[in-house]
């Protein structure tokens, strides 16, 4: 059917609740499908939609209590588009309106009219014929990847269309973000190729926790057989540093040049401990008297706490007014930081400096966790890490403030964690680093990107806070209602949302594109390496490889 030929009929609806559109006899109900976009040509403006719901209906009550033979074709087609018909809800998500400067000026040659895009303020007449949404209504409303002017990234298509779908990964960086999806939905795929686009488009700096070591060099691919994708390090080479916590395990999986890590307990602050705290099984009591250790002993607390003997603790409370039961128990959950590999003693060496030094040079940060991937492991560490370099943002940022000058500007900072709920629970959040970087909304040049599994434990406060969100197949209630926390019209989105397939499909939304879209997300494969300029180099040596990702990076105008 082609492209300008009209749908059906706008017969009534409201702004709240949207519109409902009675197909024409010749359009097929099952070509109608949850998550299409139509045009509503109305009087004076365009209205972009998103199809919402499908159903059924008839002109007279007679034909549901006595309904033609199946095999009578003729009589079906005698009623088919008069007596019986298909109906369509269709969500107004933007109109576009002559601009001013059209209308007075009018037509300047062969240019197409100058049509502006608004927020729905208003719907189409009765009977506005409604159309399949082409190519140029995606373009203007999505944009094109190849734009000079902005930083688009292509995320996916339309379910029924083959037109890229763009973030703005300026404004995409700009807020806290969030992949959503029941586990086996392709998360981390999705993950990776956001990350690929900002890397690519140089919107931000990524500092990932990687805690499952798949994004730094490779990972499997789901699916029959045994095969791998390419992790962000041998997609951007030059750009990618790879820190790990476990290189035994780094080692084994053939991964090159990734810089061992180590963090000590002299690092460890109390702060950090709260944050393990259900993970260790520590007491509010046993915290309180780690203020008490901390003051006399400062950020040497942990390793004197591990050295005392029950005697020497007995002495230190009654000198100090401690309670021996919770600093006996302190010390023998603490215990449990020993066996972890990538905590020491004492560091001669400042890894998070490190880090610090590579994300203003522009690198991106990957730091696996290998075998030391246990909830206790991944989220002491990660807020370890976290702290120190938003504390060393907060400072740049205040100086940049003082100075005015560009070149105290810090580069954007994106920090990826997984099993997010874990450091935004509403009864922790307000303690943690994660829920003031969520809460400030880039203030300080720093945003998270949260993936996650079950959205509903997330607080709502940081969840409202969220900018952006790439949601895959979720069947839960709770988290479905969570996904839709502070967005305006989310009722007509759940159906949406429900309908999803479980694999390669996502709805995105929220501050980075101009209204709630579902997508085939983009393959991330073969075509996609070709498509983002960077060849295959494996089996490259090291400087052969290097030299040619520079050369292309030249070539591509990086």
């Amino acid at each position: 059917m082609p492209l300008d030929h009209p749908l059906g009929s706008v017969i009534q609806g409201s702004l709240s609740q949207g519109l409902d559109v009675r197909l024409h006899g010749d359009v097929s109900v099952e070509d109608m499908r949850v998550g299409k976009f139509l045009v509503v040509q109305g009087t004076r403006s365009k209205f972009f939609c998103l199809l919402t719901d499908v159903s059924l209906g008839t002109s007279s009550q007679r034909i549901l209590a006595d309904p033609p033979n199946p095999a009578d074709d003729f009589l079906q087609a005698v009623l088919a588009g008069t007596s019986t018909y298909g109906t369509v809800e269709l969500a107004p998500m933007l109109m576009f309106t002559p601009s001013n400067n059209a209308e007075q000026n009018g037509q300047n040659g062969d240019r197409p009219q100058e049509l502006e895009l608004l927020p729905v303020k208003t719907i189409p007449s009765h009977f506005s014929q409604v159309f399949d949404a082409n190519e140029a209504d995606f373009r203007m409303v999505f944009g094109w990847e190849d734009d000079p002017h902005r930083k688009n990234f292509s995320i996916g298509e339309p379910l029924d269309t083959d037109v890229p779908i763009c973030l703005d990964l300026d404004r995409f960086v700009e807020r806290s973000n969030g992949i959503f999806g029941k586990s086996g939905t392709g998360k981390s795929f999705l993950t990776r190729l956001l990350l690929s686009g900002i890397i690519r488009k140089r919107a931000a700096v990524n500092l990932m926790f990687d805690m499952h070591s798949e994004y730094g060099w490779e990972a499997m691919q789901e699916g029959k057989g045994v095969n791998t994708v390419k992790g962000l390090r041998q997609l951007f080479p030059g750009e990618v540093e790879i820190y790990t916590l476990d290189s035994e395990s780094t080692q084994r999986r053939g991964v090159r040049d990734a810089q061992e890590m180590y963090l000590s307990f002299d690092q460890i602050e109390i702060e950090d401990i709260r944050l393990v705290g259900f993970e260790l099984g520590l007491s509010e009591a046993s915290l309180d008297n780690a203020n008490v250790l901390f003051s006399e002993f400062g950020k040497h607390w942990i390793t004197s706490l591990l050295n005392m003997s029950n005697e020497d603790i007995k002495i230190f409370c009654e000198e100090k007014q401690g309670h021996g039961g919770s600093i006996m128990a302190l010390q023998r959950k603490l215990k449990r930081l020993e066996g972890l590999k990538y905590i020491k003693g004492a560091c001669p060496f400042n890894y998070i400096d490190q880090i610090l030094q590579s994300l203003d040079a522009g690198k991106h940060v990957i730091i696996e966790f290998g075998s030391q991937s246990n909830l206790l492991s991944y989220m002491l560490a990660t807020n370890m890490v976290t702290r120190r370099i938003h504390s060393a943002y907060v400072k740049k940022a205040d100086r940049f403030l003082q100075t005015k000058n560009v070149m105290d500007k810090p580069r954007p900072l994106v920090i990826t964690i997984e099993e997010a709920h874990r450091f935004l629970d509403s009864k922790i959040v307000h303690q943690t680093i994660f829920g003031t970087i969520a809460r400030e909304m880039r203030k300080y040049f720093v945003t998270l990107l949260v993936v996650d599994q079950r959205p509903s434990g997330i607080d709502n406060e940081v969840m409202s806070q969220i900018g952006t969100r790439v949601t895959c197949l979720l069947n839960d209630e709770k988290d479905i209602e969570s996904i839709f926390t502070g967005v305006s019209g989310g009722g007509n989105l759940r159906s949406v949302l429900a309908k999803l397939d479980s694999k390669q499909q996502a709805l995105v939304l929220g501050h980075a594109v101009p209204m709630p879209v579902v997508v085939r997300t983009r393959s991330y494969d073969q075509t996609f390496y070709q498509e983002i300029g960077i060849q295959d180099y494996e089996g490259m040596e090291d400087d052969k490889l290097f030299a040619e990702a520079e050369l292309a990076k030249s070539d591509l105008g990086f």
